[in-house]
């Protein structure tokens, strides 16, 4: 089932400001976009899954749910080393992969995103789709990196809704350019701080010394319990305590508590780093998850990868990578004592991610009439610092 064929049915999400429309202030400069498109060579794309309404049929419905596809280096670079790292706060969750980003350091797939029990056919989507997109990859044994949320909470999660074939309308659509936020890709049916949670994306630029570099993130933004939320300093959870129907659920049928959910995010920059220094970059996501309150539940799998958008090819270890003669690759990578510009930055876009989610994500039904409040983005003003 294609976006372009969906109804937003159980959903008003309509075009709504950013985090920054609404005077929440936060710092660092952005790119054009504000969104991990702005790193030069990165694309994004989504497949969203929307149907349905009513009691839960197993199979049929209500479907709330989707994937999010990030290219590192584009379609061109597909099959294409750049270094990378991940990181996991919490592992009550999966990222596919990482065996392999620990020992080679280096990403050549596309990064999916999507639920909880979908992680296998967007697994095998990726590869088919970038065999098809590169024939010299079929003869390569291939590890993509697939992410996850649980959606469960909206979404008929058990009904194999997602398949091969969404992860390659997802992958096809990728591109660069401004990012839609909110309930769409991986993020369409996740909760976050007891509200709407999805899809949310930030950038900003960074000087190190007298060189200019991007950094952006991609979060899907599935965690935190209503009084956790912080906005700017002021803990607005507690004071938006009402309709917060997520804390009435029996949760014990859904095996998961208030909080529970999960957040996936993906860093790039074009700033040229060491394996070691990605991974240095994606272990700062947490701190921008804390300035908005989280303080990572047991029940949330928290997992974060970075990659640096530079030195492409360099970490390939293919047979057909192999070096002639006693030449070597050389690599270039900023010094690791210049790297706290970049950390910051990382932390901006981290923070900025949740609350661009908060701002974006309408009020939706889902399964068995369950309903995620929006954010009440007309009672933010007041409640924001002086």
């Amino acid at each position: 089932m294609r976006d372009d064929q969906i109804k937003a049915a159980g959903s008003d999400q309509t075009h709504r400001p950013r985090a920054r429309d609404l005077g929440v202030p936060v710092r660092g400069e952005p790119g054009e976009w504000n969104a991990i498109t702005d790193v030069p060579g990165v694309e994004v794309g989504y497949e969203t899954l929307i149907s349905g309404d009513g009691p839960l049929q197993v199979g049929r419905g209500p479907v709330r749910t989707g994937i999010t596809a990030v290219l590192p280096l584009g379609r061109a670079g597909v099959g294409t080393s750049c270094p990378a790292g991940w990181y996991s706060l919490n592992g009550n969750g999966e990222m596919t992969g990482t065996a392999w980003l620990d020992e080679a350091g280096a990403l050549s797939l596309p990064v999916g995103i999507t639920n909880t029990h979908a992680v296998g056919p967007v697994h095998q989507g990726i590869i088919e789709w970038s065999i098809g997109v590169n024939p010299a990859l079929a003869a390569r044994w291939h590890l993509p990196a697939v992410a996850e949320t649980w959606d469960g909470y909206l979404n008929d999660i058990n009904g194999g809704h997602v398949t091969p074939q969404t992860a390659k309308h997802a992958l096809d659509s990728a591109r660069s350019g401004p990012l839609e936020e909110g309930s769409v890709g991986g993020g369409t049916g996740m909760n976050c701080y007891g509200f709407k949670g999805g899809t949310g994306t930030s950038s900003r630029q960074v000087r190190v010394g007298a060189r200019r570099y991007m950094v952006g993130a991609l979060m899907q933004a599935n965690f935190g319990s209503r009084n956790e939320l912080v906005v700017a300093g002021r803990y607005l959870g507690r004071m938006l305590s009402g309709d917060n129907p997520m804390e009435e659920t029996d949760w014990l049928a859904l095996a998961a508590p208030p909080g529970a959910g999960s957040c996936i995010t993906v860093v790039a920059t074009d700033a040229p780093l060491l394996p070691g220094q990605c991974k240095a970059l994606a272990r700062r996501v947490p701190f921008g998850l804390a300035r908005t309150g989280t303080t990572g539940s047991h029940f949330s799998g928290d997992l974060f990868l970075a990659f640096s958008a530079t030195n492409v090819g360099m970490l390939d270890s293919s047979l057909d990578a192999r070096n002639d003669g006693d030449a070597l690759p050389s690599i270039e990578f900023v010094p690791w004592g210049q790297m706290d510009p970049l950390y910051e930055a990382v932390v901006q876009c981290a923070e900025e991610c949740v609350l661009n989610v908060l701002a974006a994500s309408t009020t939706m039904i889902g399964r068995d009439g369950h309903r995620s409040p929006g954010f009440p983005v007309e009672r933010l003003g007041p409640l924001l610092p002086g």
